[in-house]
């Protein structure tokens, strides 16, 4: 019998290949953009091959904006306004077992999460007419109703902090808990969510901050899907219908950007595990840097880029002190963190951080070869439609537009972009970046902590 959660099934398998056939046989994705009268502004990708619909909207409510004595405010927000609706206009109650049966019973789902930087929303759903309609009022109702049971956060704070206590417990956890700390210092993308946060955190701040941010004049909404622009607008226009109209929407409070590190900072965590934890880094950049696509390529060159990266040759190639390292960046609203790191054995931990180092020296200092920048450039153009290839990644890719206030045809420009990169554009963005001499190093395990240095809590 063809239920709707098996047609869904189907559409979702059939999904990759299709658009992926969409994107191979087109260069352009055009992206439609317009605001609304409630100052929502919209992004839409029509995408006609597959009878689904993705939608997230963006929130400027994330981590970021968490009081530190309620670190996690804006991730539990995220999931409370998840379970239950409350009763308004006629319609009944739905706690979270009823949300989760109308869902199962729609084929689509609907749910919210935080980031460092945005509360987001995604609906999945069919365009069947029928069960698109009832899939948005739904979706309408969640977001613009929760309950915020008592109850039941006071079970899911329970739930969470008993599951941030066993991860105290794990090596991977600790590190980096103590690396974030020492990269972001009193930044909120540093702040630890604890079991004394949660304890703090009543449904009355949930409330209060949802009602304070979570509103269709602040909303950034990206759609991908079997929909016309009329019917885009449409349903951007009742998903946001029952949230808080007109107000004051001024602009929301600057946050405090990363402070830059002033000298290196060197942890050394003693604990008994079969590996040693190394992580090494500090703040690097804002994603609306202009050195992005130089940083991106150089990044993937020095160990972004898996067994071609110079991290991996040096470490594991020649010299078979991990199975596995890599470094990335993480830029976001603010400066997100450059992380270098690997898992050695404790007594390898010393020569694996040290080649480490030289080799993050020895490319900030001089770039990279013409020989690796190719292999980059290939890797990362070559990839490119991998990038693209289902609704939920392009889904991705025009939100982070939307997000980001990105030209419409930065997908299009995405490969020239990256192919025109050079070596001293590389070089001269990693320098002004990144200094090595000022990083912060995080080893657990390894050999025995000297006097004076942290102790593992």
């Amino acid at each position: 019998m063809n239920t709707p959660k098996l047609i869904a099934a189907r559409a979702c398998l059939a999904g990759a290949t299709a658009l992926f056939g969409f994107n191979a046989a087109h260069a352009a994705i055009p992206i439609q953009h317009w605001t609304q009268p409630n100052g929502a502004q919209v992004y839409l990708v029509e995408s006609p091959a597959i009878p689904m619909l993705d939608v997230q909207l963006d929130f400027d409510a994330g981590s970021r904006r968490d009081p530190l004595d309620k670190a996690g405010l804006a991730s539990v927000t995220a999931l409370m306004a998840g379970k239950g609706v409350a009763a308004r206009d006629g319609q009944p109650v739905l706690d979270e077992n009823q949300l989760g049966e109308a869902w199962a019973d729609l084929g689509a789902s609907f749910g919210g999460s935080a980031s460092d930087d945005r509360m987001s929303f995604q609906l999945r759903t069919l365009t069947e007419p029928d069960l698109l309609q009832k899939s948005v009022q739904l979706a309408a109702r969640e977001l613009g109703d929760p309950a915020w049971p008592d109850e039941v956060w006071q079970r899911e704070r329970q739930r969470i902090s008993a599951s941030i206590k066993e991860s105290r417990t794990r090596p991977g956890t600790i590190a980096g808990l103590a690396y974030n700390k020492a990269v972001y210092g009193g930044h909120p993308y540093g702040f630890e969510t604890t079991p004394e946060s949660l304890a703090r955190i009543a449904t009355a701040d949930m409330r209060a901050r949802y009602a304070d941010f979570i509103r269709p004049c602040r909303a950034k909404v990206s759609l991908v899907g079997a929909v016309t622009r009329a019917q885009a607008d449409q349903i951007v226009t009742q998903l946001l219908a029952r949230l808080p109209q007109g107000g004051d929407c001024a602009a929301l409070p600057p946050v405090d950007e990363v402070a830059p590190l002033a000298a290196s900072k060197d942890e050394r965590i003693p604990f008994e595990s079969a590996q040693a934890h190394v992580l090494i880094g500090q703040p690097g950049y804002k994603r609306s840097d202009p050195d992005f696509f130089a940083l991106l390529v150089g990044n993937h060159i020095l160990g972004g880029g898996g067994f071609t990266s110079r991290l991996t040759t040096q470490v594991r190639e020649k010299r078979g002190l991990s199975y596995s390292v890599y470094s990335y960046f993480a830029p976001g609203l603010h400066a997100g963190a450059f992380t270098a790191g690997l898992q050695t054995r404790p007594d390898q931990a010393a020569e694996a951080l040290a080649v480490s180092q030289q080799v993050i020296a020895d490319f900030v200092k001089n770039g990279p070869t013409p020989e690796e920048l190719k292999a980059a450039k290939d890797n990362l153009i070559g990839g490119f439609p991998l990038r693209l290839d289902g609704n939920r990644k392009l889904l991705d890719n025009v939100a982070n537009i939307a997000w980001n206030g990105l030209p419409l045809d930065y997908l299009e420009h995405w490969t020239a972009r990256v192919n025109a990169v050079t070596a001293d554009q590389i070089k001269t963005a990693f320098q002004r970046v990144l200094q090595p001499e000022r990083m912060v190093t995080v080893v657990l395990g390894g050999a025995p902590a000297a006097a004076g240095q942290s102790k593992a809590k």
